[in-house]
């Protein structure tokens, strides 16, 4: 069975990745500052700012694993204003600098982890460039947390030149939703502004567990970017009306249907085979 370190594993995200992998034919083993909530996943409780635990932990850990074939980095502060913003960027950065130091000296060479969609932009009070957004503009930081995921592409990006072995797969992550959160949409149908930060995007969990069995399976060398969102946005009201009300001056590249995701997935469906499957009009 191929090996995964899943960092992360028990967050809102991670228990969804373990699974799927699981299920998927993988052997997987989660790592987390805290247990994973399913005492039949192989877990380890790790500090990922503890370079030589990270260390230890890729390369073989007692009774859990004795080596990897891949690793999916999803640990995070997951978003600006949970902690401090020096907080978030050293807690964020240094941890993925770790796993990615852990991950070349271990010489795993193929590695996920998870970017976010806040590199495009969010929370937009710039508009963006055009619509559907997608890979093709420079990142556009606007918090720490953004800015912290913009350095760790860049690390990506010089590791891979460094060693023409290497993949690395950055996954710009819209809203990750549980589908039990999905009857909470209701509230914010009454106005286009309340969900304008991202421009009315999400992910189902299950989908960004797919999107990440993709990436893995996605072997070409050096670093690719690639936004991950569900294909469809979070509104009843029209993509015209709502580009109408909040961003009258940014023009769509292409033809619109009505409520397709504005966060471009063309990338991800082309070079992954990634076709999300879950939608909460469902």
């Amino acid at each position: 069975m191929k090996r995964v370190l899943v960092t992360g594993g028990s967050g809102k995200l991670g228990k969804f990745v373990v699974a799927h992998l699981s299920q998927a034919g993988w052997s997987v083993t989660s790592a987390d500052r805290v247990p994973h909530p399913d005492n039949r996943v192989k877990n380890i409780v790790v500090d990922l700012m503890d370079s030589g635990s990270v260390m230890d932990l890729m390369t073989g850990t007692d009774e859990r694993h004795n080596g990897l074939d891949a690793v999916v980095h999803l640990a995070a502060i997951p978003a600006p204003g949970i902690q401090s913003d020096k907080a978030t960027i050293n807690n964020n950065f240094n941890s993925t600098l770790n796993v990615f130091m852990a991950a070349r000296n271990a010489e795993v060479k193929k590695v996920v982890f998870a970017s976010s969609e806040t590199v495009l932009g969010l929370p937009f009070d710039t508009p963006p460039p055009y619509v559907p957004v997608d890979e093709e503009y420079p990142p556009r930081p606007e918090s720490f947390y953004s800015l912290s995921k913009v350095l760790e592409e860049r690390l990506a990006e010089e590791l891979c030149r460094w060693d023409g072995e290497l993949s690395i797969s950055a996954l710009r992550f819209s809203n990750v939703i549980d589908p039990s959160e999905y009857p909470n949409f209701e509230d914010f149908q009454d106005s286009a502004l309340k969900r304008k930060w991202n421009l009315w995007g999400y992910i189902d969990a299950r989908d960004g567990a797919l999107a990440v069995e993709k990436a893995l399976e996605y072997r070409n060398p050096g670093f690719e970017a690639f936004i991950v969102a569900s294909p469809d946005s979070v509104m009843r009201t029209t993509n015209t009306e709502l580009l109408a009300q909040v961003f009258p001056g940014v023009e769509p590249k292409r033809e619109l249907s009505e409520h397709e995701t504005l966060l471009g997935i063309e990338k991800a469906k082309r070079l992954l085979g990634f076709n999300p499957r879950h939608s909460w009009r469902s």
